[in-house]
Formats: structure tokens, sequence, C-alpha cells
């Protein structure tokens, strides 16, 4: 799949309206009960990135991005405006924020992950874009020093450098900002200045992608 490692312009993202969606098939039972069944393992995320959009800069600003892109061709990174960062809105990023795995002694790659859960149940969503620079690690709750590993940005991948490799049985977290993947779902952008001006904005679907 053809990704571009391009943000999605920042302003035209923080009044973007949309969030995750799930699949669940629920079926009526004659005792007046539900059988329900998880189709998707893993949210998928939809956005209307058309509420961002406040001035005709803006427009052009949205159409040389589309152009870009191919329309629906290339997938993006995307800032959701809320969920964005390892740590709670609002709160500092720490290498302490998230577990994405514990030490063999070997193994010196591990996958950025954020959990989401409450007292029932979890869910560990795999973050495969983080920003760069923004990545915090810590073994063991210490931090790491930043040239004891190395993070693919296209990938989530945390790499540690030779020595330095998580011992046995050693918990390894993270912070990190992150951008989601998507592209635009629709094929062609309806511009009208008139109707723009009157108030109305055009709708900008944008759908979450696997990279």
């Amino acid at each position: 799949m053809s990704f571009h490692e391009v943000r999605f312009p920042l302003r035209l993202s923080l009044s973007v309206s949309g969030g995750p969606e799930r699949k669940v098939d629920i079926v009526n039972l004659s005792n007046g009960r539900e059988a329900r069944n998880r189709r998707w393992r893993d949210a998928r995320r939809r956005y209307d990135a058309g509420s961002g959009v406040r001035s005709v800069a803006d427009l052009y600003v949205l159409l040389e991005f589309f152009e870009a892109r191919g329309g629906a061709l290339h997938g993006f990174r995307f800032r959701d405006p809320v969920d964005f960062s390892s740590s709670a809105p609002g709160d500092p990023v720490t290498g302490l924020d998230q577990p994405i795995g514990i030490g063999d002694g070997e193994t010196a790659v591990f996958q950025l992950t954020k959990t989401y859960g409450d007292v029932a149940a979890s869910h560990r969503r795999r973050i495969e874009k983080p920003v760069e620079a923004t990545v915090r690690v810590a073994v063991g709750g210490m931090p790491v020093a930043a040239d004891a590993f190395a993070v693919d940005t296209a990938t989530g991948i945390v790499h540690f450098a030779e020595g330095h490799v998580p011992a046995e049985g050693v918990a390894i977290r993270a912070g990190f900002e992150f951008d989601v993947p998507v592209r635009f779902d629709l094929d062609r952008i309806e511009l009208n200045l008139e109707a723009f001006r009157a108030g109305r904005i055009p709708s900008i679907p944008l759908i979450e992608i696997a990279p």
C-alpha cells in the first residue's frame, strides 16, 4: 500500500469530528436475549475534516493536499484532535506512560502500543506512526538515554542498541505522541464558494488504514 509520511495540515485537523468505529453483529434470540459477536478485533477510525475548513485559504490548502495525495490513492498521517498521545489529554508524555513489553535478555525490538481499559476489560492498540523526537523509553522504571535506542517512525518499532538490551523480567514502558494512518474516503471534493460563504462547508471524510 502506498503511504506518504506527511501529516494532514494541523490547523485543519483541530476542529475535525469523528472517532473510533467498531463492528459488532447482534442477533436477537427468541427468548429475548441477544447474541453478540465482534467482527473486528480493532477499532477503525473515521473523521470528517470539512469542519476544520474556515476560510478560502483553508480550502486551497485542503485542495493542494488532496491533489498531492492523488485523492484516495496515497495514505497519510492525521493527528486525532483528542487521542494523539500515550498520556491523557493535558498530561505530559513520560517514559512510564504505556507498557510495551517484558525483557528476556535477548529481544532488542519492541512495538509501541497504547492500552485502553478499566477494571472490566482492556484493549491494546498497535501504534505505527509515532511522531519523531517525542518517544521516551523507560526500562525497569528508569529513563533510557536517547542514544540507547532508536525508533522507526514509519512502523512504531523501538530497537535497543547493542549493550542496552533489556534484561530478563524487566518491564519496558514508553511515552510518545502519534498520528493515525488515514486516506481520503472520497474521489472528489465539491467546492462551491457561494455555498461556503453562506456557511455550508464541504464534507471531507477520512478513514483509518493499515499502512
